[in-house]
């Protein structure tokens, strides 16, 4: 049975971006129809991994 899922979101982009990108991560439970359907039976965590454009 299927009970934790871990989603690691990698996302490449200018360091002055950081503030939205966090804040778009924050909504991502509010508004994520996939994560709204199957978080009661479900414990769904994610992860924002930020590095900044031009790094490898």
């Amino acid at each position: 049975m299927l009970r934790r899922i871990h989603v690691k979101y990698s996302l490449q982009a200018d360091t002055a971006q950081r503030p939205t990108i966090e804040r778009v991560h924050d909504m991502h439970k509010k508004y994520c129809p996939v994560y709204r359907s199957i978080t009661p039976s479900i414990d769904v965590t994610t992860e924002l991994v930020l590095t900044a454009a031009g790094e490898d």
